[in-house]
């Protein structure tokens, strides 16, 4: 396992474990998922106050408490600010992001956690705040570091003009089929609908401000048809996905690992799975870096793109 070295103190695994899917399971056997992706080498979990309703963090939780010394090989990241109710909303007042953190660490069993996300943007957000709200929880050594997710650039402006923490992260739908912060960028200046920028140039913007973009979804088409893999909708895609696995002796998610790590944007894959051996596929990709050729044709494939 490779890492990355974005603060002084904080060094993460290149794959981020995603615990949306984990509060099914049972104590004992999250356990075990975990100490294999501590053995793989993997220090990142990415938790949210609304996975399983709760569920997976206070499911994580006890998982701590029967097993603390997993405690301090982790980096435990959470997200807020997505709200159930009468209707679905976003809310980024301090009271909603303060009181969600505590209700966090409480539910994961531990005193601090490392990373906090503000979860997808709030229009009605008063940056003032947030900021507020960070510098509250930062000074209480609940949260050490923040970042963002779905966020365009000026949105991300708006808020770092008045957090004084810097935006660490931001967490972005990216694979081989969602890609269109690619896209637009290779299509600057044509008239093909391929140009349009739905996202304020935020892949250049992160790199620019050195800003950690964790791809979430990697192996989903949708929500609706689901994974991609082995999806008889994306056939061909599949298949140069199976001959590039072949050629490297992985599995075919390897190969989405490995496409993903190889732009040079050094991102951060967040995956989610209640298997150990889909870790360990996984993993195998980070050893694998694809040529220029080879990451195009699997681009191009994916959705049958071309290029300008």
């Amino acid at each position: 396992m490779k890492y990355l070295q974005l603060a002084e103190d904080l060094k993460v695994s290149q794959l981020a474990f995603g615990c949306m899917r984990i509060s099914e399971m049972e104590v004992d056997e999250l356990a075990e998922l975990i100490k294999v992706a501590l053995d793989e080498g993997i220090n990142f979990f990415d938790h949210a106050d609304i996975y399983g309703g709760g569920k997976s963090e206070e499911l994580f939780g006890e998982v701590l408490k029967k097993h603390p010394e997993y405690r301090e090989k982790m980096i435990i990241q959470t997200k807020c600010a997505i709200r159930r109710g009468k209707v679905g909303y976003f809310d980024f007042s301090k009271e909603h992001i303060i009181n969600s953190v505590n209700q966090s660490l409480k539910r994961l069993q531990t005193d601090h956690i490392e990373i906090l996300l503000l979860h997808r943007p709030d229009t009605l957000m008063d940056p003032k705040e947030v900021a507020d709200a960070f510098q509250e929880l930062y000074d209480s050594g609940k949260v050490k570091y923040f970042g963002v997710s779905n966020m365009n650039s000026m949105q991300m402006e708006l808020l770092q003009s008045e957090v004084k923490q810097k935006l660490l992260f931001n967490q972005l739908q990216f694979s081989p089929i969602h890609a269109g912060m690619v896209t637009n960028g290779l299509f600057v200046n044509m008239k093909e609908e391929q140009a349009i920028d739905h996202d304020g140039s935020i892949l250049e913007y992160c790199r620019l401000k050195k800003v950690t973009i964790q791809p979430w979804s990697i192996m989903q088409a949708s929500w609706e048809e689901g994974t991609y893999l082995d999806n008889p909708d994306y056939q061909e895609f599949n298949d140069c996905l199976q001959a590039y696995a072949d050629a490297y002796k992985v599995s075919k998610t390897a190969i989405v690992i490995a496409w993903i790590l190889r732009h040079p944007a050094n991102m951060q894959p967040i995956f989610g799975t209640t298997k150990a051996k889909h870790i360990q596929e996984m993993c195998a990709g980070c050893d694998i870096e694809l040529s220029r050729e080879d990451w195009y044709e699997i681009y191009i494939k994916a959705i049958g793109r071309i290029l300008p």
